[in-house]
């Protein structure tokens, strides 16, 4: 039976530190050493924590409020066993789950990572849903979806030689942990709940635009760090006259310049974009962006009023892009595309998507939002749930994607073999809520125009006064 380091990580969970202590003393597996790690609490903990001070093969550290990542490292330092694992101080472990973890590393010598399915409890430990996840074995080939970070164990030989964790960054050590495992060793899941994730409203998962920012630059470090290719990218921003409350969306007015204008301005700022192409059949379009000299990333190709038909594919325009940029010698690798719909999309978004694209290999990409909210449709004598979602909680639901923020992202040989933009294995980043933020109907475009004018006027607020259309609008 290998030695197992397991350390848990404590700030001010007094309340649920002592069960997450005793799960791990109560393992079938009984090899383990365990660290109790707090990071400079103003509770009860200390009390809990010497309770422990001489039980057999527990260390009981204390220190100021040094972060996780740092934090993952002393106890990296420290272990000596063969497998290595992170509890978190308000979850706790089923009594089989190192028994079964280890029983599936020590079965197979190239496996660094395994994690197990889990369930999700409440502040007072009721189970309130369950997290499954596909078998790794038959069904996953695309590893963007990450494992939890606690309770995830890996091979402390493997975790050294990667270089542990980066203090650089202040959360997501599971999503660094998986990046650099899943591109370097053999990961698996246990088809099976043996930890207890609870919710309760304080856990750092509940502050998404940081989770969302903290994996972006994990991503873009580890390319930059280990020298990864990028394919060379163009974007391509198609551009039709939209009419949303009698004004041209694609040139109006916002924050000094034109909807089309903070596009261009955001993918010509993106360093992994190479090439900018706004794409239209409207002359004056064509005339104000050629009038955009400053963007020395930006083309101009105008296209047929046949491509720019609501009902067209947008692969005419796209071939129509790709045959201009040869006759300028250029040569991209991976084609975007960009909806002027999504006003909030940033430059770190299209950073991202390129990053996903290469980090994962695959094929093709989207920008998503998970969505575990009921859906139904009309099946003739009624609406029906689909996928039986009425089946399940809402916790218990595996989470749906929408498309959000207008992003999707190919290999120039993936499009070219599928004639498709989204094909092949097909990989995904989450936006955040802003990024998601979609002009589709008069009432979004108000929202937003009201934002506009409130931005605008110190917080003095006119939904109803609409910005004047601009020289180009209709």
């Amino acid at each position: 039976m290998p030695l197992v380091s397991i350390y848990i990580t404590n700030y001010n969970y007094d309340k649920y530190l002592k069960q997450a202590i005793e799960s791990v003393l109560n393992q079938t597996h009984k090899n383990i050493e365990l660290f109790i790690i707090d990071d400079g609490s103003e509770d009860n903990s200390k009390h809990i924590m010497e309770e422990y001070r001489y039980t057999p093969h527990v260390t009981v550290i204390y220190q100021q409020n040094k972060g996780l990542n740092a934090t993952n490292n002393v106890a990296m330092n420290l272990a000596t066993g063969k497998y290595f694992m992170r509890l978190d101080a308000d979850d706790f472990l089923d009594p089989y789950a190192i028994e079964t973890m280890v029983a599936a590393m020590d079965a197979d010598d190239e496996l660094g990572l395994i994690f197990p399915d889990y369930y999700y409890i409440d502040a007072d430990g009721n189970i309130i849903g369950e997290e499954r996840r596909h078998d790794f074995e038959t069904d996953v080939s695309l590893y963007d979806q990450p494992a939890h970070g606690a309770c995830t164990m890996v091979r402390l030989e493997f975790l050294k030689k990667l270089g542990g964790y980066n203090e650089a960054f202040t959360c997501q050590d599971g999503y660094e942990l998986w990046i650099k495992f899943t591109l370097n060793h053999k990961v698996n899941n246990i088809n099976k709940p043996l930890f207890y994730y609870r919710r309760h409203g304080n856990n750092l998962t509940t502050n998404e635009e940081k989770i969302l920012s903290t994996r972006q630059k994990i991503k873009s470090n580890y390319i930059q760090e280990h020298s990864i290719h990028l394919p060379p990218t163009v974007v391509i921003i198609p551009v039709r006259n939209t009419s949303i409350g009698g004004n041209n969306w694609p040139m109006y007015h916002w924050s000094g310049k034109t909807i089309l204008e903070h596009a261009i301005q955001k993918a010509c700022e993106a360093d992994t974009i190479q090439w900018v192409v706004v794409s239209s059949a409207d002359d004056n379009i064509i005339s104000y962006v050629s009038s955009l000299t400053q963007y020395t990333k930006l083309i101009v190709v105008k296209r047929p009023e046949s491509f720019a038909r609501v009902n067209e594919s947008l692969n005419k325009t796209i071939d129509l892009v790709l045959d201009t940029l040869v006759q300028h010698n250029v040569q991209p690798e991976a084609i975007m595309t960009l909806s002027l719909e999504y006003p909030f999309v940033a430059s770190d978004n299209l950073n991202d998507a390129v990053n996903t694209l290469s980090l994962f290999k695959s094929d093709s990409l989207l920008s998503v939002r998970p969505d575990n909210r009921m859906y139904y449709q009309h099946v003739g004598h009624g609406m029906v749930p689909i996928l039986d979602q009425d089946k399940f909680t809402k916790l218990e639901r595996e989470a749906l994607y929408k498309g959000a923020g207008g992003i999707a992202i190919s290999t120039l040989e993936s499009y070219r073999k599928n004639r498709r933009l989204v094909a092949g294995k097909v990989g995904h980043i989450v936006v955040g809520s802003e990024a998601a933020f979609h002009i589709n109907s008069f009432f979004d475009y108000t929202l937003f125009s009201g934002l506009n004018k409130f931005n605008h006027n110190n917080g003095n607020i006119a939904i109803t006064d609409l910005e004047q259309p601009s020289e180009y609008e209709n």
